[in-house]
């Protein structure tokens, strides 16, 4: 049902790149420079990934054509009520680590989906539970692996996800920045 689509994955994320490929998809990447990623400060959580998400896809929306099916995405790790998108510099991402060390956080995905005629966006959650980090650990970390495009300043994929992660409730796939199921699901009802 999907194969006579033309997919347009507009992020610059590789992760999600090798998330879509997974599903055998034929897609294509665009890449708009400079797309708005701020939001509302009354949303909270997964309001906040899904609005951001639908931001990126109106800015592409000009662009798209028939048979084509926009996919954009934003994933924002939140510990509470604060919300840790990427960081800007290395005190920064060290911090956020020190933040969710030994707890528990969650790792959200908006995600929409477009043609020139529809819409649908959604969100998915998963629960990380982190073990406690030395500050030696996270220095190493981010000095190795330069987290600085990651939301929450880690991949799971990574070192840190080896030596961190006690426990997972959701997608594995989400926390690397697509939650894949829920996407081809989402693309077989287009």
């Amino acid at each position: 049902m999907i194969k006579d689509k033309k997919i347009l994955l507009a992020s610059n994320s590789p992760r999600r790149k090798e998330l879509l490929q997974g599903l055998e998809l034929d897609f294509e990447v665009v890449k708009l420079p400079d797309i708005d990623e701020s939001y509302p400060s009354h949303l909270k959580n997964e309001e906040i990934a899904i609005h951001i998400s639908a931001n990126k896809a109106n800015a592409y929306k000009t662009f798209l054509k028939t048979g084509q099916i926009l996919l954009t995405a934003d994933t924002i790790v939140c510990l509470e009520d604060q919300v840790f998108g990427k960081p800007t510099d290395r005190e920064h991402a060290i911090n956020m680590l020190k933040e969710l060390s030994d707890k528990t956080h969650q790792v959200i995905t908006g995600v929409t989906l477009c043609t020139a005629e529809k819409e649908v966006s959604f969100a998915s959650v998963t629960h990380v539970t982190f073990a406690p980090l030395t500050e030696a650990e996270i220095i190493y970390y981010v000095d190795k692996f330069k987290p600085f495009d990651k939301a929450g300043s880690y991949g799971i994929q990574e070192y840190i996800g080896y030596i961190a992660v006690k426990s997972i409730d959701g997608s594995y796939f989400n926390v690397m920045g697509l939650p894949v199921h829920k996407v081809y699901s989402e693309l077989c009802k287009f």
